[in-house]
């Protein structure tokens, strides 16, 4: 147990100093699982790694519950269901190249910048076909993963917790060489709303791209936070203001694109201009409001409901009004709206001129994220 404690005590003081990541090929059980678990990212390989404070002989004798280990503690257990795995892979050769690949994105220490690699991928290439990526019905979902390739160097993009919360999009990729931390809504998945389970994800993630001097570029298409008793009884206040602390703690660059839909304090937490966002980019189909036409004239107009024609007609008044980027723009909270082709290269130009940026936050002890 000493022993065990002394390792912990090195994860504690090593964390935000250097990078660390958890490699599980086998079983790791009981105290032993505490040290990967305070490591930065755990990759795991299928059928052969496990992890679990207690096995499952323990667990039938304590609870009578009859679980194998791969049930109990397996990758696909923690890849999927306990956010516990980042990556699950096929096999022991497979984790120790990904592995090589992602320490190939970060820098050695807190100290040093994020690693710049030489590009052949042109910072100003044009992707026409992203003008048309986004559907004309506003309730259509589109693939955000189509959208992060088609601007990142080469279509090179290393996605974390794949498999969890996949309502957010999280990974590294490298923009005219260099690194940058990827968080993206995806409307594939519940339309791309912020829930417990994704808020916690990206929360950690943007933290750790802070800890290492990791620009962040963030895709914007989110309608809210998913509603329900679940949500709200497992504390999503909490957990999305994770999501909120993180951005709004941040002193990297910070480069936002809304795609489509940024509604209510959903806008807020994805790294708005208002939580410090360096550079805030709306594409032609973004639409900034407190909430959608539907909902919102319901609300405003609710002595009207049984008018289906006047409810229409106000439906339509308030799209005409907040179904753009414009209003948000004229205030000064979005920088630019600009023409989906030319992200990459507006991306690129704005890493550039944020490559000298110096942040600091108060002097403080340390934070107190609510956790």
């Amino acid at each position: 147990m000493a022993g065990y404690a002394d390792v912990f005590q090195r994860n504690v003081l090593a964390s935000g100093v250097v990078p660390q990541i958890s490699v599980i090929m086998g079983p790791c059980a009981g105290g032993a699982v505490y040290s990967p678990a305070m490591t930065d990212m755990i990759f795991m390989v299928k059928d052969s790694s496990y992890m679990f404070v207690t096995g499952p002989d323990v667990v039938k004798t304590v609870t009578n519950e009859v679980v194998t280990q791969e049930e109990l503690g397996g990758a696909i257990t923690h890849s999927t269901k306990s956010s516990v795995a980042d990556v699950a892979f096929e096999n022991d050769v497979e984790a120790l190249i990904q592995t090589r690949r992602v320490f190939d994105f970060l820098p050695l220490s807190n100290r040093q910048a994020a690693p710049q690699r030489p590009s052949f991928d042109d910072p100003d290439r044009l992707e026409i076909s992203l003008d048309s990526v986004v559907p004309s019905n506003a309730n259509k979902p589109y693939d955000m993963h189509e959208v992060i390739e088609k601007i990142v160097d080469e279509g090179d993009f290393f996605e974390l917790q794949p498999n969890h919360a996949r309502n957010m999009i999280i990974g590294f990729a490298r923009m005219d060489g260099q690194t940058v931390g990827v968080v993206a809504n995806q409307p594939m998945v519940l339309a791309g709303c912020l829930d417990i389970d994704s808020s916690k994800k990206a929360a950690r993630f943007v933290r750790f791209c802070d800890c290492f001097n990791i620009p962040i570029l963030t895709f914007v298409d989110v309608p809210g936070f998913l509603p329900g008793t679940a949500q709200e009884h497992g504390g999503i206040i909490k957990h999305g203001a994770k999501l909120l602390f993180a951005f709004g703690e941040a002193t990297v660059p910070k480069i936002t694109v809304i795609t489509r839909k940024a509604y209510g304090g959903a806008y807020d937490v994805m790294s708005s201009k208002h939580l410090r966002g360096d550079v805030n980019y709306a594409w032609p189909t973004a639409e900034i409001a407190v909430m959608g036409a539907k909902g919102a004239v319901e609300i405003i107009y609710r002595a009207e409901r049984g008018n289906a024609d006047k409810i229409a007609e106000h439906t339509r008044a308030y799209e005409d009004l907040f179904a753009n980027p414009f209003v948000a723009a004229s205030k000064g909270f979005i920088d630019e709206v600009i023409m989906p082709h030319s992200t990459r290269k507006r991306i690129c130009r704005s890493l550039r001129i944020l490559a000298s940026k110096k942040l600091e936050n108060p002097w403080k002890k340390h934070d107190n994220i609510p956790l």
